[in-house]
């Protein structure tokens, strides 16, 4: 993909090195009983460990993070290219279309759905409509499922967008407010939602490529990345066992027959996962 790499957004919030929030640590909440306990030298003790659990988990790194962020930062410039440019695409197709933002963090963070760590992988926030990434993430895709490419990163963040264009459409206010039998399981609404959000990051794919941005191999790159996130493949690799009742993305195939549809069609109207479920 092509992108230039001293690009920087506006709607890219960077809090990698700000250390794990409170929960994470374990917060004063669990070192104040000691306080109460010991007298004053409790509550010494209480904040010395505190401090040092805040440097340990993650606020050790903040100097390197600052470092970072003064000089040359492709992981930033790249997401805040490919945010830019997938709501520049929605912009175009939406009226009254409102930004979304991504937050940058380390190991763990606070948002508008409760705590978020890196662990669950990208995810959008409804409540806050932010994406929240732990770039470390893309290292994973390379690594862990060996799907490289930097189309394969930008497709996990046009997924993630797609996600924001369903809360202004009210999509996913229809699905969260559905029976929860319906939402589960790999005929549920959930999984339509996650398909969808697949269908629309080929939409934009498309656009990419009719500008010219994309190279040769960059959507099968895309489409590598969509199978290795299966919930099929994943569940394979874990247990050794598919169990589609508890499927919450689809499968690698749905994934990626989606991803293509929305690339082959170019409109958000062909997205339509919901066709034969109850919505």
């Amino acid at each position: 993909m092509k992108w230039d790499n001293n690009y920087d957004s506006p709607d890219v919030e960077d809090r990698r090195g700000e250390g794990p929030p409170v929960e994470r640590a374990g917060g004063l909440g669990i070192l104040l009983p000691l306080a109460f306990r010991f007298g004053w030298k409790g509550v010494l003790l209480a904040l010395l460990l505190y401090a040092g659990a805040r440097y340990f988990l993650g606020g050790g790194t903040q100097q390197m993070a600052s470092r970072q962020r003064a000089g040359h930062d492709d992981a930033r410039a790249f997401v805040g290219y490919v945010l830019d440019d997938v709501q520049k695409t929605w912009a175009e197709r939406i009226n009254g279309y409102q930004k979304a933002r991504v937050v940058l963090y380390s190991e763990a963070t606070t948002t508008g759905c409760g705590l978020g760590e890196a662990a669950v992988g990208p995810f959008y926030c409804p409540r806050d409509e932010r994406v929240y990434l732990d770039v470390t993430f893309f290292q994973e895709l390379h690594n862990r499922f060996g799907v490289k490419g930097d189309f394969a990163q930008a497709y996990v963040i046009a997924h993630e967008l797609g996600h924001h264009v369903q809360r202004l459409t009210g999509t996913s206010d229809k699905v969260e407010r559905a029976p929860l039998r319906a939402q589960r399981g790999a005929e549920g609404l959930s999984v339509r939602l996650e398909l969808q959000a697949d269908c629309y990051a080929g939409v934009w794919a498309s656009s990419a490529e009719q500008r010219g941005l994309l190279e040769p191999g960059d959507i099968e790159s895309a489409m590598r990345a969509a199978a290795a996130v299966g919930d099929d493949r994943l569940q394979r690799q874990a247990t050794g066992t598919v169990q589609p009742e508890k499927w919450t993305h689809g499968s690698s195939e749905e994934r990626v027959r989606w991803f293509q549809r929305g690339h082959d069609r170019g409109q958000a109207a062909t997205c339509d996962t919901f066709a034969t479920g109850r919505l």
